[in-house]
């Protein structure tokens, strides 16, 4: 038997092994970043429907909500642009008696940029709705 020279595999394993680790840790770090800001967001979006359906009248519904999403993503720590908070507060011109729920979306771009894995883009999208029922008896104005 000959014994063949195996000298520099060892470098040639680490230079191949190397990048390919790292691309799949920067891959767990993004998912971990994903997950963690759109449990934010859904917190926030629960807590901007409760905030909404709270109120006595559509506008102040509107400005509740979209108060008490920003408060709690900086609460959270959650750093992301164009946050955006949409309410569906069409429930509050339904007569006292009817069931009506006040449905919030928050989105928010959640930026990615500085984990620099190929193929995977610069920021994400990221939504959460929530909805919080009206009281049936409470008197409310749209």
């Amino acid at each position: 038997m000959t014994r063949r020279e195996e000298r520099g595999s060892a470098t040639v394993e680490a230079a191949v092994g190397a990048p390919a680790f790292a691309l799949f840790v920067a891959l767990i770090i993004m998912g971990g970043r994903t997950a963690t800001a759109h449990q934010a967001l859904e917190s926030a979006a629960a807590d901007a429907a409760r905030s909404a359906s709270l109120a006595r009248s559509a506008p102040a519904a509107a400005v509740a909500a979209r108060q008490a999403a920003r408060t709690s993503l900086d609460n959270q720590g959650l750093s992301c642009s164009d946050v955006t908070v949409t309410v569906d507060n069409q429930a509050f011109a339904r007569a006292v008696g009817r069931d009506g729920s006040v449905d919030v979306t928050v989105s928010c771009r959640l930026d990615l940029s500085n984990l620099s894995v190929p193929g995977v883009p610069g920021s994400r999208l990221l939504r959460a709705s929530m909805s919080s029922p009206l009281d049936t008896w409470r008197e409310r104005t749209p």
